[in-house]
């Protein structure tokens, strides 16, 4: 059996005392080589391993690919060291207080604010169709790609079969959105091997990954096709449609403030579990002590913790709205930061 990857003969001798001196101590846990170290920048990928025959040989069976179309479209494919290097060191992992300063800034506030004053009429349109407030349109919009100028540099094909072979931790993921990549770029007559976006994969002045794309884009623009690249109506259509689909409720709370501390170790926990921790809003409000406005349906919330420069937090009762947004970007930091710029527009 083939490797993936054939490792450099220096790298492969000195992995053993690589695992024993990075260890914290003189004889702690070893700490694994990140995804990054195992691999050098325009690697070949073996197309001849079993991930790739597995892959090749449910796209032959499953969606009607021709192998000689296949073996096209893959011959050549190189790692991208960068990619995995992004992968272990992303923004959203910062605290809340270095996270967002970046996204509101006057040029994404001001901007977003004559966008909204262009596409006004737009707006309207999406607003009635979706139920999704056009000020969260737009800072999606804002924070993905600053409104359409920056949709990202990587080729997402390299970039996808990077991290589908030689990032274990999200391969299975990445595998389904290699499928997902080549299915949309056949029914659209794209080239898979052409598109731009980011280095987690996703494109387009939406930054959608593959599988939302094919789930959630619409053409709102008439043309016959779904286009997120050059379509500002299919654009911002799109992010609504999307989060229409996770539970967007037009005018519903989207969060509500429980102060700089918790007030019972049950909190807490819900606070650690993240998407997991849901509690009823009564629940919250007992165990808190606070009253909060009442929610669509009595669904469940999250609580959610913001780290502030002093080293304090900022604690909030998370509603569906803000918890469909993290379904977008699952990370609470993203979801404040995204709702903080649409108050913005609207301040005066």
């Amino acid at each position: 059996m083939k490797p993936l990857f054939r490792y450099p003969r220096p790298l492969l001798l000195l992995l053993p005392l690589c695992l024993l001196f990075l260890a914290p101590g003189a004889w702690g846990e070893a700490v694994s080589p990140r995804p990054a170290d195992l691999v050098r920048e325009g690697q070949a990928i073996d197309l001849d391993s079993p991930l790739y025959r597995e892959l090749f040989a449910e796209l032959v069976a499953e969606h009607g690919f021709a192998r000689r179309e296949l073996e096209e479209i893959f011959t050549g494919l190189t790692i991208n060291r960068r990619v995995l290097e992004l992968m272990d060191a992303q923004w959203e992992a910062q605290p809340y207080h270095r996270y967002a300063p970046r996204l509101l800034t006057w040029w994404n506030v001001g901007n977003g604010r004559v966008l909204l004053a262009r596409h006004r009429e737009l707006l309207a349109r999406i607003e009635a169709e979706f139920g999704v407030e056009r000020e969260i349109v737009v800072a999606i919009w804002g924070v993905e790609s600053n409104y359409g100028s920056t949709e990202g540099a990587f080729n997402i094909f390299q970039t996808m079969n990077t991290l589908f072979a030689a990032y274990p931790r999200r391969s299975d993921f990445y595998r389904q959105q290699l499928i997902e990549l080549l299915l949309l770029s056949r029914e659209n007559g794209l080239d898979p091997r052409a598109i731009r976006g980011s280095y987690g994969g996703a494109f387009g002045q939406a930054q959608f990954i593959p599988s939302s794309f094919r789930a959630y884009a619409v053409d709102f623009d008439g043309s016959g096709r779904r286009d997120i690249q050059g379509s500002v109506p299919d654009v911002l259509a799109s992010i609504a449609n999307y989060l229409r689909h996770f539970g967007w409720r037009f005018g519903a709370p989207l969060y509500a403030e429980l102060g700089d501390r918790l007030g019972d170790p049950r909190l807490e926990e819900a606070r650690l579990a993240a998407r997991a921790g849901l509690l009823p809003r009564e629940e919250i409000e007992a165990l808190q002590g606070v009253a909060l406005p009442p929610v669509v349906d009595n669904r469940p919330l999250r609580v959610v913790g913001l780290e502030l420069a002093d080293g304090g937090w900022r604690y909030l009762a998370a509603y569906p709205n803000f918890q469909a947004i993290t379904h977008w970007n699952n990370s609470y930091r993203y979801a404040m930061a995204v709702i903080q710029l649409a108050e913005k527009f609207r301040a005066e």
